[in-house]
């Protein structure tokens, strides 16, 4: 390893390319949601199909969550997330080439294939490349650019689509990730020992500062159905499912709920959808970096903050449900402002999680398994909202249902999670401590 003496901070460059990744994942998939009024009507694609179209996304999303957790952790986090943003920013260049139902629902599966590595490979980066005290910070800044992709899209991407073509928005937008996946191959290394300009301070920085050294490539991940032994997976998974289910309405029906039920016109939705987002954004780094000061300073336990966030954010998120019951719309906006808020604070602490509670080398997967459940919300929101949608003629009582489910997640995390800590692989010891004896 050749590691200058200088001090360096090539960590915070990769944490620049986590955020850049997540921000390009969010931009390529609000594309749809914000084009939506126009495809219904040129396409001649009604209300339920969109929500079919919409939902498309997340099965093969949630569907590969897994497989694509396993992959970054067996083959390494550089080629798992670098092979997904090229893939699903071929896919929404494509879409620009839809013609109508069949062939936007079939892009928007393979659009879900690619994005689903995304998050997976970035908590198991986040573990690998960052020490303990920082993982909450890492964790609510690389999700926090899923709100920044939001935020910049809807007014970009409407200004874009008015000034242009829909078709012509979707391959340039497209064309991002292609960038981006040039500059991965030659900044990031999967391990912090690996890079060639890392200094010797940030490597003891970064494994002094980890309970679990992830990277060593003598321990095999775990395998992903032994997971489902553990209260405390289960409890991160029917969690995570509640606060997707609500946070997904910010990049799918928002903008048609605007426009319906609030009367707005196309442009200024465009400005309105975004403030949620916005909001968000800022809400969660301030949330991951003041949970990582309470764990640090020891003002609480790591179980204590994480649960403590976590209720703070979903109490927040319910304001979701009060939106529909005030004729302000200002009201409305600063209801769904500090509801997406809450999820973006619960976020903070469900992408740290998979760093606190995972076996070694199995970092990925356990956040794959936490995504692929949480995004089971995505697979079914869109369907079940513009169901109520088509039979209620408004988004009233599909915003209190989201809320309804809120409350469970209130429930969950203060309920059936336990101790936050380190899941112990007796098959990842025994064949550790077998090496050593062999040795």
């Amino acid at each position: 390893m050749n590691t200058p003496s200088r001090s360096t901070r090539i960590r915070w460059w990769i944490a620049g390319l986590m955020w850049l990744a997540v921000a390009i994942n969010y931009i390529d998939r609000t594309v749809l949601s914000a084009a939506a009024p126009h495809l219904i009507k040129e396409l001649e694609i009604n209300p339920e199909m969109m929500g079919v179209i919409m939902a498309a996304f997340f099965w093969s999303y949630a569907l590969l969550q897994i497989p694509a957790g396993w992959f970054a952790d067996r083959f390494g986090q550089k080629k798992g997330l670098g092979i997904a943003v090229g893939w699903w920013s071929i896919a929404t260049m494509a879409m620009g080439l839809a013609t109508g139902f069949k062939s936007l629902l079939a892009l928007r599966l393979a659009l879900g294939v690619g994005e689903a590595a995304a998050y997976p490979s970035n908590a198991g980066i986040a573990a690998r490349w960052f020490p303990d005290r920082e993982r909450a910070t890492v964790s609510g800044l690389f999700d926090s650019a899923s709100k920044f992709g939001g935020a910049i899209a809807m007014p970009l991407i409407v200004w874009m689509i008015a000034m242009f073509d829909w078709r012509i928005t979707f391959l340039a937008i497209g064309a991002v990730g292609l960038f981006w996946v040039i500059a991965w191959y030659f900044i990031y290394a999967e391990n912090p020992e690996d890079h060639k300009s890392i200094s010797r301070d940030e490597v003891h920085l970064i494994r002094d500062g980890q309970a679990n050294k992830h990277g060593d490539k003598s321990v095999l991940p775990m395998k992903w159905y032994k997971l489902l032994r553990y209260r405390n997976i289960w409890a991160m998974c029917i969690g995570f499912f509640t606060i997707n289910y609500t946070s997904y309405f910010f990049i799918t029906w928002l903008p048609t709920y605007l426009v319906k039920d609030k009367g707005m016109d196309f442009l200024k939705m465009g400005m309105v959808a975004a403030l949620p987002l916005i909001c968000g954004m800022v809400i969660e780094v301030l949330a991951g970096w003041a949970s990582d000061r309470m764990v640090h300073n020891k003002v609480l336990s790591l179980t204590a903050t994480r649960k403590l966030f976590l209720t703070i954010g979903l109490v927040m998120a319910l304001c979701i449900g009060f939106a529909p019951f005030t004729d302000s719309v200002f009201m409305t906006v600063l209801l769904l402002c500090i509801a997406k808020s809450g999820t973006t604070v619960a976020a903070s602490q469900v992408w740290a999680l998979p760093g606190d509670v995972a076996p070694k080398n199995s970092v990925s997967i356990v956040a794959g398994l936490q995504n692929t459940v949480s995004n089971m919300g995505g697979a079914v929101g869109p369907i079940i909202t513009g169901a109520i949608v088509g039979a209620t003629g408004h988004f009233t009582w599909a915003l209190v249902f989201s809320a309804v489910l809120v409350v469970i997640g209130i429930l969950n995390y203060l309920f059936l999670m336990g101790k936050v800590e380190p899941i112990v692989d007796e098959e990842q010891v025994h064949h550790s401590q077998t090496l050593t004896s062999g040795a």
